[in-house]
């Protein structure tokens, strides 16, 4: 991930009056999502794994429980939706493959990259996070849908596909 450093003091808004002050942290998280969520709209083409974490951790890193979602792709991987499909709590979610199937199918999708969150910030995958991605790989697999990857976001994302996991 490409670390950068911002000058925060530099970044201004312009208030109600016309005037220009300097830009609140949640104004700047605020413009930040609405440029990812551009980048990530419907049509858009994925071409970089690293833009992909990076959107993934914004969208999923600030929430204090799990959630597990989906970015849909089509054949030529560009963007159908991004959907949150479970909520759980603290450490866990219940996840349903059948549900996730019916979404693909609602999507027409080709494909997925399967997502969710560690609100501890551990990334690493336990047990059960690699059989949930077994059964739910073998089922998307049967009506076609390919399963890119699945990222489980937290400090440092971690990338079943990367570490030949998928």
């Amino acid at each position: 991930m490409l670390q950068r450093e911002f000058n925060f003091r530099a970044l201004m808004v312009k208030d109600e009056s016309g005037r220009y002050r300097h830009a609140t942290g949640d104004e700047i998280i605020e413009a930040a999502l609405s440029e990812i969520n551009r980048r990530f709209a419907r049509g858009v083409a994925i071409t970089s794994p690293s833009e992909t974490l990076e959107f993934l951790r914004l969208r999923l890193g600030p929430l204090e429980h799990e959630v597990f979602a989906v970015l849909w792709l089509d054949y030529k991987h560009r963007v159908l939706a991004f959907e949150e499909l479970f909520r759980g709590t603290i450490d866990g979610a219940s996840v349903y493959p059948r549900e996730i199937v019916k979404s693909a199918l609602r999507h027409n999708a080709a494909a997925c990259i399967l997502c969710h969150n560690h609100p501890s910030g551990v990334t690493d995958p336990s047990s059960a996070d690699q059989n949930i991605t077994g059964h739910i790989k073998e089922a998307l697999r049967l009506i076609e849908v390919r399963t890119l990857d699945h990222v489980i976001v937290g400090e440092i994302p971690y990338s079943f596909a990367e570490h030949g996991l998928l």
